[in-house]
């Protein structure tokens, strides 16, 4: 039987407060060796806090924070060359370069990653002598991860990696992300983008008001036993009417997207279709037997502001772990 192996993070009981804002309570959360985690939730949830005490930016009010088996504060200096940080913004001196600025941070390492390797892969070496105040801000943030994966980290954290990146730059940088993790990098991700977050991570972990209030894989929160059907049209269809053809609740919950409150019945889904026919409306898209991630996230989150309900009674039926 083999060894239990041991989180490459584990957070157990983190507490942090800002005077008298509770920024983060009783949080627990372990990040596998290996896996990408996306940190998920609105803003002020505490995704940032949470990460910048693992990074060991800010000490913990309460309860414990382990990197690699290390406290991110007292071992900081054991863990620097073991951790890749991005920040979303700032740290860089405005008159660097991006390959002076490489061979720096390599020099700070046993074994970097080849300079002009990297700055090829990340898709720089055209502007490899260009200030870095002169760089685009997709450019600024693809030398923000360069600078993260020289050398070569165990652990990276990533903040927001592809913001203001066009949608090429996009796809590069999740391809370079799903190398790392194939390499065996344990990756924790915070980003807004919902579909980067389907893409690049193992398992979602949706924090609000400073506590954890769901964890699972993409597929555990997108399905479940509760099934609803959505589908999008001409903005301002007759609901009322369509709910009295259908006999379900039907509600227009932004404008052109539909939500039925039902299960997912060939016979309602063919229904609903013609309805839509026979009065000239064009279906968009239709899903059924599956909730989007933006529908998951917004019933666990107060970013909706509309449903005031325990995020435990919202994701019943769900395979999602919810905080108790």
């Amino acid at each position: 039987m083999s060894e239990p192996v041991d989180p490459a993070i584990a957070i157990r009981g983190l507490t942090k407060r800002y005077g008298g804002t509770v920024a983060v309570e009783h949080l627990d959360l372990d990040v596998a060796a290996g896996e990408t985690l996306a940190l998920l939730g609105p803003n002020g949830a505490g995704k940032t806090t949470t990460v910048e005490c693992c990074e060991g930016y800010r000490a913990p009010d309460g309860g414990t924070v382990r990197v690699l088996g290390l406290d991110p504060r007292r071992d900081a200096a054991a863990l620097r060359a073991r951790v890749g940080l991005m920040l979303q913004e700032g740290g860089v001196y405005p008159i660097a370069k991006p390959r002076e600025l490489l061979r720096l941070f390599a020099a700070f390492y046993r074994d970097p990653l080849p300079v002009d390797a990297l700055l090829d892969r990340v898709g720089l070496t055209a502007v490899a002598r260009t200030r870095y105040r002169d760089l685009s801000g997709g450019q600024q943030q693809r030398l923000s991860l360069a600078l993260a994966l020289i050398g070569r980290p165990e652990v990276l954290f990533l903040d927001e990696p592809t913001a203001g990146l066009d949608p090429a730059a996009r796809r590069l940088t999740w391809e370079l992300i799903g190398e790392l993790h194939a390499d065996g990098a344990t990756i924790v991700l915070t980003t807004h983008l919902l579909d980067e977050a389907e893409e690049l991570a193992d398992r979602l972990a949706i924090i609000d008001q400073g506590q954890l209030v769901a964890l699972g894989t993409p597929d555990e929160l997108t399905h479940g036993d509760r099934r609803e059907i959505e589908f999008t049209a001409r903005p301002g269809l007759d609901v009322t009417a369509l709910t009295v053809a259908l006999g379900v609740s039907v509600r227009e919950r932004a404008p052109g997207r539909y939500h039925l409150d039902a299960t997912n019945d060939p016979a309602l889904v063919a229904a609903l279709a013609a309805w839509l026919a026979d009065r000239d409306e064009r279906l968009g898209e239709l899903r059924a037997g599956k909730r989007s991630l933006e529908d998951v996230f917004l019933r666990l989150t107060t970013e909706a502001g509309t449903d005031p309900r325990d995020p435990r009674e919202v994701a019943a039926g769900s395979d999602v772990e919810v905080a108790p």
